[in-house]
């Protein structure tokens, strides 16, 4: 009969922190996972690069965690995004620090970061168990007692760890296996959304592809509601697909565009974006007007392609209804205030998102208020907790989502460690 003083289900971000922190804090510890390979997401994180962390204050962190981002506030207070770099760093591996404080490894390969952890939880001794399907998990009087594999063998444990992820990239193994044992344990899993995902919409230009391949550079992307207020608004690149739209900002604001459908009982949201930023509508019509005197022989077009690519300046000039060979002096005061319009303020109808299983982070999952924020342990049941993306908080891409892994791995199995050794005392 194996027991355990921890056991985590899951070997992902959030599920090798864990295993690691039980370890050092000095228990014995299982993992198992039902990949041939521990890690799997993690390798595909930052594009196989693995974005570690972020090199922002807390108070900054938690706001780039929109989905319920203050449970993680005094997980924070006991472990932070600069305690990662700093368990990374001290064993040898480099970060550094590229735009908007996204910390890399200084090899640029996400292998370094699972290799390290790898080798973190052997030095550890923790019995790592691959190719280790989950059953269920065994409960008796109010508390956990171990798991049962698909296989038929049972490993004990006085305390449990739940680090099975989301249902976010499915062929990474986040199949959403750990919401049902949540649920049998007395847990509500709030309603499961897709977040940093792509948005689709049945505008007939993005059904009929006119903008297919186009990319916006630091363009400003808005989320309005039916009221005509900004739910959000993000400031990064995005691209046209042949069905709606993705890049960093829209990925940002997707989460906010299911919730304002799901809000105003619609079936779709309406999108602004604004390609040039930096530039007001009064300075634009300056220019505009200047370049009449200057370049009014010119063709629209010709004249035009200074405000952005070409293909997207054709498709601004037809919907303003302006003939792109006209001579720009040609223009009419309406037209000028069409045209910018449609550079500063283009709107247009968006209707969901791709499925979950496109998504980069679940959204929804087990109820934060039926866990201790400070412990990560349910209040339902006796030492069981929870990690990473099986509970309910997400946050954007850019270091944020797996911080709160690396965060709550690392209180979850300090905590389940210090529970399992004084059980072991009081035995």
């Amino acid at each position: 009969m194996t027991h355990y003083d921890v056991l985590v289900v899951g070997g992902g971000t959030s599920g090798m922190m864990a295993a690691i922190s039980a370890a050092e804090h000095g228990a014995t510890v299982g993992l198992v996972e039902k990949n041939k390979f521990v890690g799997r997401k993690l390798l595909v994180t930052g594009n196989g690069r693995c974005n570690v962390t972020n090199n922002r204050d807390k108070e900054e962190i938690i706001t780039h965690i929109p989905g319920n981002g203050r449970f993680l506030y005094s997980a924070f207070y006991q472990y932070d995004n600069y305690d990662i770099m700093d368990f990374f760093q001290s064993r040898g591996i480099k970060l550094k620090e590229e735009d908007h404080g996204r910390m890399f490894p200084i090899t640029d390969k996400s292998r370094t970061i699972v290799n390290a952890l790898t080798q973190i939880m052997e030095e550890s001794k923790v019995d790592v168990h691959t190719n280790a399907p989950v059953e269920t998990v065994l409960y008796r009087d109010g508390a956990v007692n171990g798991v049962k594999l698909m296989d038929g063998r049972v490993l004990y444990a006085h305390s449990v760890i739940l680090s099975t992820g989301g249902r976010a990239m499915p062929k990474t193994g986040s199949t959403g296996d750990g919401y049902k044992w949540a649920k049998k344990a007395g847990h509500t899993i709030k309603e499961l959304y897709p977040t940093e995902v792509p948005i689709t919409s049945e505008e007939p230009f993005i059904q009929d592809r006119t903008l297919q391949g186009i990319s916006l550079r630091d363009v400003d992307l808005k989320v309005i509601n039916k009221k005509g207020k900004q739910a959000i608004s993000h400031r990064m690149d995005m691209i046209f697909t042949h069905f709606g739209i993705s890049g960093p900002a829209v990925l940002r604001c997707s989460m906010f565009v299911l919730q304002t459908m799901k809000r105003d009982k619609t079936d779709h949201a309406v999108m602004s974006l604004d390609s040039l930023p930096d530039e007001t509508p009064g300075s634009l019509k300056q220019t505009i007007e200047r370049l009449m005197k200057k370049e009014g022989e010119k063709s629209m077009k010709n004249t035009m392609k200074q405000f952005g690519p070409e293909r997207y300046i054709l498709f601004g000039l037809e919907q303003a209804g302006i003939d792109s060979e006209r001579a720009f002096k040609t223009l009419t005061p309406k037209e000028i205030d069409a045209l910018i319009t449609f550079l500063k303020d283009f709107r247009f109808n968006v209707h969901g998102s791709l499925p979950i299983e496109k998504a980069f982070v679940t959204g929804g999952g087990v109820h934060t208020k039926e866990v201790n924020p400070k412990t990560l342990e349910s209040k339902l049941m006796q030492n069981l907790y929870f990690t990473g993306e099986i509970l309910d908080y997400n946050g954007y891409t850019g270091g944020y989502n797996i911080t709160g892994a690396f965060i709550t791995g690392r209180l979850a199995g300090m905590h389940a460690a210090q529970t399992a050794l004084s059980m072991k005392t009081a035995d």
